[in-house]
């Protein structure tokens, strides 16, 4: 388990370089292009590749792989996992490029029907960038066999180089040639295709690194079947997470041009402590899950469950009280100039306090999918998706009018809580212990110390305000110190209330 806790750290310090860089990105976005109709296309365009990724590479398809790959590493060795890493690429290449095609002919039709300016321009971009769809696809099953072979590293790093191409692509764009919005646009496109390539070309020369050659194999065994079996049902839940997020970005667009903005700028400052930590947690807890199960040792996947479970809800914790309270603070450091006015950071402040209680459910349902999945059943998180997606909807509809953007919060926060419970509830009726309530007094003391923390760094923020001034460097003593300040309270709360970090980290 130590090696595990070992791993995580790696991840997460990786991760956390990938979610600095995409801050960078996410900053100078909303610097050159603000809460824009520009902006917005953008991220309403980037949606449909993402989509598809969820849907044929990181989402339904690895998650079929990965129990396989296990299986094929423990019965025929590390040759016969390359040989089918090889045929489910060859079928994947083929099928993200007739996607590409469809999706291409689909944008172009919509571009001629009755539809206005913003729609018209989303689907201009849309074509651009679909592509990339291809490119991460394959760079997520190179990763996938990476991470069953203990290489954290690469995989975790993937984001650095989409990120780090569009800050370059924007900074050409904004520096050096003083572009206009339409073609800032235009350059971040193009930054995410360069991106995208050096995504999928990373993870090939590490895996290259482990024996693997590529080859074009259309063949069909055992396994590759059993991967589609799976695969189909995981689709669909994919397929539903993905229009979940599409139906609640095309509502947001709905209610005004800044709504889809702020919603992503929310959404992103939440994705960063759940990328660090909770999906780190989930991507080195799933290879040993799948391991545990192929060798049918069921009491090493209990302990590796809890133990997942725990280690997230001990970061997702603070993390939400600490973005709540300091939501302000850190959004005007981040994103108040340019483009971005004091009147958006307005906006965005509800949004990520809604989004930020949510994150301990985010983080919950990132292992508990992995669970299911390990025990190759992806039909039950497709059930538990749909229910999700059904509470979301009709609670945007219902809460968009009066509400905006935070309504829409609202709403995908209630259905991330009704699928955590839903997916807890199944996956306690399955011939395998992951009952949680010997995490009961730890979690007890983690929120203690968490609430505590939050008072603190109230207290602390305040008292710096009043000392630091304002401007950049101001807001920066402000933020890094209140965060000081909390993660020490955190952990010495912790430890005094008798919390047993040193065997939690074991």
């Amino acid at each position: 388990m130590a090696k595990l806790v070992k791993r995580i750290g790696l991840v997460s310090a990786f991760t956390m370089i990938s979610r600095v860089v995409g801050l960078l990105r996410d900053m100078m976005t909303s610097y050159m292009l603000g809460t824009t109709v520009w902006n917005s296309a953008f991220i309403t365009a980037f949606t449909l590749p993402n989509l598809f990724r969820r849907l044929l590479g990181e989402g339904a398809l690895t998650a079929a792989l990965m129990p396989n790959l296990s299986e094929e590493l423990e019965e025929n060795g590390r040759t016969a996992v390359h040989v089918l890493v090889n045929k489910i690429l060859s079928w994947l290449v083929v099928i993200c490029l007739g996607i590409t095609l469809l999706a291409f002919v689909g944008l172009e039709v919509l571009q001629h029907l009755s539809v206005s300016e913003k729609w018209v321009i989303a689907a201009k971009l849309g074509q651009i960038v679909f592509p990339y769809v291809l490119l991460i696809c394959v760079a997520a099953i190179l990763s996938a066999a990476l991470n069953l072979f203990s290489r954290f590293g690469i995989p975790a790093l993937t984001s650095v180089w989409l990120n780090t191409s569009i800050v370059i692509a924007l900074g050409i764009a904004g520096w050096h040639l003083g572009a206009d919005l339409e073609t800032k646009t235009y350059w971040l496109c193009g930054g995410v295709m360069v991106g995208g390539t050096l995504q999928m070309l990373a993870p090939a020369v590490a895996l290259t690194k482990e024996g693997w050659r590529p080859r074009i194999d259309f063949s069909v065994s055992p396994r590759v079947r059993e991967v589609a079996f799976l695969t189909v049902p995981g689709i669909l839940g994919a397929a539903v997470f993905q229009i979940n997020i599409m139906v609640s970005r095309g509502l947001a667009l709905a209610v005004d041009d800044s709504a889809a903005s702020l919603l992503y700028y929310a959404n992103r400052l939440v994705e960063l402590p759940v990328g660090v930590f909770a999906i780190a947690i989930s991507t080195v807890v799933f290879p040993s899950l799948t391991a545990a199960i192929a060798g049918n040792r069921l009491g090493e996947f209990s302990e590796t469950y809890r133990k997942g479970i725990l280690l997230c809800l001990l970061m997702a914790v603070p993390s939400a009280i600490g973005l709540s309270v300091l939501a302000p603070e850190i959004i005007g450091l981040l994103f108040e100039r340019g483009e971005f006015a004091s009147s958006d950071t307005a906006g965005a402040v509800p949004l990520v306090i809604v989004f930020a209680i949510g994150m301990p459910f985010y983080s919950f349902v990132s292992v508990e999918t992995r669970a299911f999945y390990s025990l190759k059943d992806t039909r039950t998180p497709v059930r538990a998706a749909v229910v999700a997606f059904i509470v979301n909807v009709v609670l945007s509809v219902m809460l968009m009018k009066p509400y905006g953007a935070v309504g829409l919060a609202i709403a995908t926060n209630t259905a991330a809580i009704v699928q955590t419970v839903i997916l807890h509830v199944a996956l306690s009726r399955k011939n395998v212990d992951t009952s949680l309530r010997s995490l009961i007094p730890d979690v007890s003391r983690i929120a203690v110390a968490a609430v505590l923390m939050g008072l603190l760094v109230i207290a602390a923020s305040g008292w710096l305000a009043t000392r630091c001034g304002e401007g950049s460097l101001g807001g920066l003593l402000i933020v890094f110190g209140s965060i000081g300040v909390g993660v020490a309270a955190y952990f010495g709360v912790l430890l005094l209330s008798g919390a047993k970090l040193k065997q939690l980290l074991k």
